[in-house]
């Protein structure tokens, strides 16, 4: 009996690797994007990418800017966006979990192209609904019980990080038919919801209501699973539409080069992670 509880001990420490061996493991940063689009300027850029599928769903891994990454597409909506960061986390453990991707202007200061590193996130389709209105609170924790805040805030060191990283970066201008707009940077409050908003009366409602600057419908989710398991959260935007009733038709137009633009400050961040801390003072 004792030779095989050795045994089996064996193979535990053979399958654990370093962690238990004494040397840390080397972190990893989750990436995660709804459509193809969005995850395909990253994937692009890997050294030694691998893809897996997990559950059917595509994870590519590798090095990105000397940094170990996990990449995926989601799919659109909040439950697909949580089902897939539950698999990022339980198969990949990651350090941190950065979402890129697009979203709808809810700030009327904003353009296709432009950006919001989000500060705070909140889902604005979430709570009781009577005859007042909607009334928004968080979720319970199915953990502790505990409702969750209706923000999630943005993890501290890796707000400030992209906001270090979007003064290396040159972001690819947009025509809105006015002549080349060069994309503005901005941090601030990013919504999520399962309803694709292209009405002004709702997108100004969720300015007023929560002070949104973006509207979107993964970003929320992504950060509720990420407070559960106390794993630091990032979600940058980029504008691909106004949120009105052209919306449809500038996703089609915009997509490409606004999808491209969070990549591009995604990449300098996920740089600035991979670079030796200083030293202390």
């Amino acid at each position: 009996m004792n030779q095989r509880l050795a045994t089996i001990a064996l193979c535990v420490l053979a399958l654990s690797g370093p962690a238990l061996s004494g040397e840390p493991a080397e972190p990893v940063t989750g990436i995660l994007g709804a459509f193809g689009t969005e995850v395909k300027f990253l994937v692009a850029q890997l050294e030694n990418g691998e893809e897996r599928k997990i559950e059917g769903i595509p994870f590519w891994t590798g090095r990105l800017r000397g940094r170990r990454v996990a990449i995926a597409r989601s799919g659109v909506g909040k439950v697909n966006a949580a089902l897939t960061a539950t698999l990022l986390h339980v198969h990949f453990r990651p350090a941190e979990v950065v979402f890129s991707g697009i979203a709808g202007a809810v700030n009327p200061d904003l353009k296709p192209g432009d950006l919001v590193i989000a500060e705070r996130t909140a889902q604005h389709d979430y709570g009781t609904v009577t005859a007042k209105g909607l009334e928004r609170k968080g979720a319970r924790s199915p953990v502790t019980g505990e409702r969750n805040p209706i923000f999630f805030p943005a993890d501290p060191r890796l707000l400030k990080a992209a906001l270090d990283a979007k003064q290396r970066v040159r972001f690819d201008p947009l025509d809105h038919g006015e002549g080349p707009h060069a994309p503005r940077v901005v941090q601030g409050i990013v919504v999520t919801g399962d309803t694709f908003i292209a009405l002004p009366a709702k997108r100004d409602e969720l300015r007023k209501e929560l002070g949104a600057d973006a509207v979107e419908m993964e970003g929320a989710a992504v950060a509720q699973v990420c407070y559960q398991w106390k794993v630091s959260c990032l979600v940058i935007r980029s504008i691909s539409d106004l949120a009105d009733e052209k919306a449809t038709g500038d996703i089609r137009r915009f997509i490409e080069a606004a999808a491209r633009n969070s990549a591009l400050l995604v990449t300098e961040l996920v740089a600035a992670l991979a670079a030796p801390a200083p030293p202390a003072p």
